[in-house]
C-alpha cells in the first residue's frame, strides 16, 4: 500500500530537526526532507554560537551535527532530495522531489531563508571568485589578504571579526552610521584593530577580471565615490525566505509565511516553523521552539 505519513517536514535546519525529534516522540510517522547532504541549515556556516543555552562557544558545524545525531537516534526517516513541487490544499498533501513523490496528512514547512544578494554589477559574475556569502566557508582562502564585509547586523559583524583573525585588513561597509548588531559583538568589533568601518556607504560595483580586485563604494550622504582595493567581498545584508515552491499560503510583504506561535498557517494541515515563519526574532532558540510547537499543532490537527 502507498505510504501516507502523519507529518512530512521540509527542511532540516534546527526547526525541522526539532520537529522530527518531537514527531517521533509523539509516535507519529515522520519524514524529514532536506535538499543538502547534511542537515543543520545556516548554523553549519556559523563559526561560533554563543547564545544557544548549554553550549557556550560551540561552533555551528558541531551543534548542527549534535542535532542531526539526535534525529538519527530517534530513528526518524529522512531523505536528501530537492523538493520540486508541493500540493498542499488537499486532505492529503503531496511533496514531489526530483526522485520521488511523498504523501502526508500534514506538512511542516521549515525551509528557512538564504542570504540576499546585493544586486551590484560584478557580484554575480565574480561569485566564487572573491565574492562570497559565507565567511566561515571561504575565509581561509583570504589569509593575509584584504577583504570587505557588507552589512551591519549580527552576521556581518561576526563575519568581520572572524575574517580579521586571518586577513591583514577588513573593511566593514554599512549604509548607516550605526550598527544593528548586538552590543557585545559591536564591542568586539571596535576592539579589533585591523577592522575599519566605512559608514553611510554602499557598494555600487565589484570589479575584477578573473577574481575580485576592488569595489566602488558610494557615500549615501555626500554621493562621493571611493575605490577600495580588495581581494574578497563578503555579502551579509540580510536574508530572504526559501519559498520558491510554497504557493497558496498567506505570507507577509517580505515573503515569509504568516503563522503564530502555534505555527498554524492559512492552509489546513500546513504549519510553518523556523526562519521561514514571519516573526520578530530568528535565532536557533526560536527555531527549535517552533519545531516543538509545530508538532503539538500537528497532533491537535490529527485528533480532530
Amino acid at each position: 500500500m502507498e505510504k501516507i505519513y502523519d507529518v512530512i517536514i521540509v527542511g532540516a535546519g534546527p526547526a525541522g530537526m526539532t520537529a522530527a525529534i518531537y514527531g517521533k516522540r509523539a509516535e507519529l510517522s515522520t519524514l524529514l526532507i532536506e535538499r543538502n547532504f547534511m542537515g543543520g541549515g545556516q548554523i553549519l556556516n556559523t563559526y561560533e554560537v554563543d547564545n544557544y543555552p548549554g553550549f557556550p562557544g560551540i561552533n555551528g558545524f558541531d551543534l548542527g551535527t549534535k542535532f542531526s545525531e539526535h534525529v538519527d537516534k530517534m530513528e526518524a526517516e529522512r531523505v536528501s532530495e530537492e523538493v520540486k513541487a508541493m500540493a498542499l490544499e488537499g486532505e492529503i498533501k503531496v511533496i514531489t522531489t526530483e526522485e520521488n513523490e511523498y504523501k502526508g496528512r500534514t506538512v511542516i514547512l521549515a525551509t528557512g531563508n538564504s542570504p540576499k544578494k546585493l544586486g551590484a554589477p560584478g557580484e554575480e559574475r565574480l561569485a566564487g571568485m572573491g565574492v562570497s556569502y559565507c565567511a566561515t566557508c571561504d575565509g581561509a582562502f583570504f589569509k593575509n589578504k584584504v577583504t570587505a564585509v557588507i552589512g551591519g547586523g549580527d552576521v556581518a559583524v561576526e563575519d568581520a571579526i572572524f575574517l580579521a583573525r586571518g586577513c591583514t585588513k577588513v573593511y566593514l561597509i554599512h549604509r548607516r552610521n550605526e550598527l544593528r548588531a548586538a552590543k557585545s559583538l559591536q564591542t568586539a568589533l571596535f576592539n579589533t584593530p585591523n577592522i575599519e568601518c566605512v559608514w553611510d556607504s554602499v557598494v555600487t560595483e565589484i570589479k575584477g577580471e578573473e577574481k575580485v580586485s576592488s569595489a566602488i563604494v558610494q557615500n549615501v550622504k555626500t554621493k562621493e565615490l571611493t575605490e577600495l582595493t580588495l581581494d574578497g567581498v563578503f555579502v551579509a545584508v540580510g536574508n530572504e525566505p526559501n519559498a520558491e515552491y510554497i504557493k497558496g499560503i498567506d505570507c507577509d510583504e517580505k515573503g515569509y509565511i504568516r503563522a503564530g506561535e502555534d505555527c498554524v498557517t492559512s492552509v489546513k494541515g500546513v504549519f510553518a516553523a523556523g526562519d521561514i515563519r514571519s516573526k520578530r526574532l530568528r535565532q536557533i532558540t526560536t527555531a527549535v521552539a517552533d519545531g516543538a510547537n509545530a508538532i503539538t499543532s500537528v497532533q491537535d490537527f490529527l485528533l480532530r
